[in-house]
């Protein structure tokens, strides 16, 4: 690290703020418009959080209490809230310490760009521009849209292609042809992600996210933090659910993916610029989190792009590379 961001960092992070929201980092794949998703509990990500996105949050099991910016309230299975981008959110289940339960909610996440762009290309999306306004404070949409939202939204868990979008299109009509949803959150209440990203931890996050590149020791943040690295590595497996090696190592194989999608640099190249000293470690990582090797993912994709192109009278089958 370099001395002067240590110290830069250093001041922020001896704080030890109350009740501020982690920053989550919402990974949506390049080749998507959104992610939709589901998870048990607990799970890391059940915690006081806020993300630049939108998200719709459909509860399928368990009850409990739900906080939306300055809002409480309790939730069953049918509860769906949507948010609007840095609206700190948390959902917590009545479950005992020990149990888990298999699948808690459905989650779908976009981003402002993606509205942007659905409008430009179809005006007819205008219509939901007074949802999205309404979810800056958090809207709880009636039992009985969350009903009918609940199997578009698993459908749109394995579906691919146009299918996706037809579907997310489906969604919002329902969401827009039912009952008006309440808003959650008070008029008062207004989000300041700048205010959150002042919390020791999403210092480390930004410092993290930033500088892959360069050699990141655990050691260092718990000298920054003024604490063991026993103590820091507990503190940063609480906040982001994973250790701390495990973390830089995900956002260092992700990023990966980027630049082997852009097929401009060989895989020695990527290993190197995002972090990994040896191809040899990079290649394990990357096998571990993704399930095949940099040259086999990098395949699929060529495979992925092949088969968009205007090829009647020559198509072949694409041999992906080990």
């Amino acid at each position: 690290m370099k001395d002067a961001a240590l110290s830069m960092a250093r001041g922020s992070m001896v704080r030890s703020p109350a009740v501020q929201p982690d920053l989550e980092l919402v990974a949506v794949a390049r080749d998507e418009s959104f992610k939709v998703w589901s998870h048990d509990y607990p799970y890391r990500t059940v915690r006081w959080h806020f993300h630049p996105e939108y998200e719709l949050h459909l509860i399928t099991a368990t009850t409990g209490k739900y906080f939306v910016g300055d809002y409480i309230g309790d939730f069953e299975a049918g509860n769906l809230v949507m948010t609007g981008p840095n609206l700190p959110h948390n959902w917590v289940s009545n479950v005992p310490r020990g149990e888990e339960v298999d699948e808690r909610c459905l989650v779908l996440q976009f981003d402002i760009d993606f509205v942007v762009r659905a409008i430009d290309a179809f005006p007819e999306f205008r219509r939901i521009a007074h949802l999205l306004e309404a979810s800056s404070w958090g809207v709880l949409f009636s039992p009985e849209t969350g009903a009918a939202a609940a199997p578009i939204m698993r459908d749109m868990l394995s579906a691919q292609g146009m299918r996706r979008i037809a579907l997310f299109v489906a969604l919002f009509d329902v969401l827009l042809h039912g009952a008006p949803p309440v808003k959650l959150a008070s008029a008062a209440y207004r989000a300041d992600p700048a205010r959150y990203a002042e919390t020791r931890i999403n210092h480390v996050l930004s410092y993290i996210g930033k500088n892959l590149s360069q050699e990141l020791r655990e050691a260092d943040f718990a000298g920054l933090a003024g604490q063991s690295v026993s103590a820091f590595s507990r503190y940063f497996r609480r906040h982001t659910g994973v250790p701390f090696v495990q973390y830089v190592n995900r956002l260092r194989v992700n990023l990966a993916c980027q630049l082997l999608m852009s097929g401009e640099l060989s895989i020695t190249d990527i290993c190197y610029q995002v972090g990994f000293n040896n191809l040899s470690n990079f290649n394990r990582r990357f096998l571990a989190l993704k399930g095949m090797s940099p040259s086999r993912w990098r395949g699929y994709q060529q495979l992925n792009a092949d088969s968009a192109a205007d090829l009647p009278d020559s198509m072949t089958s694409a041999e992906v590379p080990a």
